[in-house]
């Protein structure tokens, strides 16, 4: 069930990147970046191949390239999503396609193609998969001329920028380097924003009653820490707790109920292994 939920949610994130690459980017001709961005380029040139059908021959060819150079280090899940993506766009461009822009607005499209994509993106990575495409370029990259793996995406990024410039003009072409910058910035939100859980430090007299709660009614463990207050001297018992929002709000409002004077601090947290948490596997 575990391994159906990643690739459910994978699916519903590379419907999202999709969406934002298809309706958003592509009617507008802007190759923000990646393999959707080389085959914006390349159907302008050759209109016969569409965008789906390019991303679907390019990925199966730097697959068979990454296994030759590096090895079999590409999981499962990152071949589906790869592959899926195309197939996805594909199927879109046959069956749900658009003959023109939503709107004249090239800035108000490329956000919305940014966001739409972003947010998938976003979701398919905290899956521990990727689209494949340029990731596998600057794995590449990596081995071979030992270049980190954010400025080897980085440089794949921008060549293809580069042909947006050359293909599409200046201005699309700017406007294709802004959308890289803001899809790396939407996808980090995304995946942090789905990670985040509240850290909880929790003062109060009624300390046995809220620990009560959260092991019994959220099923969350407790740390406790002993704490002696630096005016008053007063040594108490300081539990400590990480939950979700919903979990959260949950335990505010049982302590509100039960001790509205007692002291609580909150904090975001964005990553969090262990049990009940994500798995460090």
């Amino acid at each position: 069930m575990k391994k159906l939920k990643e690739y459910i949610l994978t699916t519903i994130g590379l419907i999202f990147v999709a969406i934002g690459v298809e309706y958003f980017l592509v009617p507008n001709n802007l190759a923000a970046g990646g393999v959707s961005g080389l085959a914006i380029v390349v159907n302008h040139y050759f209109p016969s191949i569409s965008v789906g059908s390019f991303m679907l021959a390019a990925n199966i060819v730097l697959f068979i390239i990454a296994f030759i150079l590096i090895g079999p280090s590409f999981g499962a899940k990152t071949i589906y999503a790869s592959l899926g993506l195309s197939g996805i766009i594909w199927i879109m461009e046959k069956y749900f396609p658009i003959s023109k822009p939503f709107t004249n607005n090239l800035l108000l499209e490329l956000i919305y193609g940014i966001l739409i994509a972003g947010v998938g993106m976003g979701i398919v990575f905290n899956q521990n998969a990727s689209t494949g495409g340029t990731d596998i370029i600057a794995k590449i990259l990596n081995k071979f001329f030992h270049i980190n793996i954010g400025k080897a995406l980085l440089v794949s990024d921008l060549i293809v920028t580069l042909a947006a410039l050359f293909t599409f003009g200046i201005e699309k072409g700017m406007y294709a380097l802004l959308g890289v910058i803001l899809n790396g910035f939407v996808i980090d939100e995304v995946i942090q924003g789905i990670n985040t859980v509240k850290e909880v430090k929790i003062i109060s007299d009624k300390e046995e009653e809220i620990k009560k709660f959260i092991i019994d009614e959220l099923g969350r463990g407790v740390t406790i820490y002993h704490a002696r207050g630096g005016f008053t001297n007063e040594e108490k018992d300081m539990l400590v707790v990480l939950l979700s929002r919903r979990e959260f709000i949950r335990l505010r409002e049982y302590i509100k109920q039960i001790d509205n004077k007692a002291f609580i601090t909150v904090s975001n947290v964005h990553e969090v292994f262990g049990e009940g948490f994500k798995n460090l596997d």
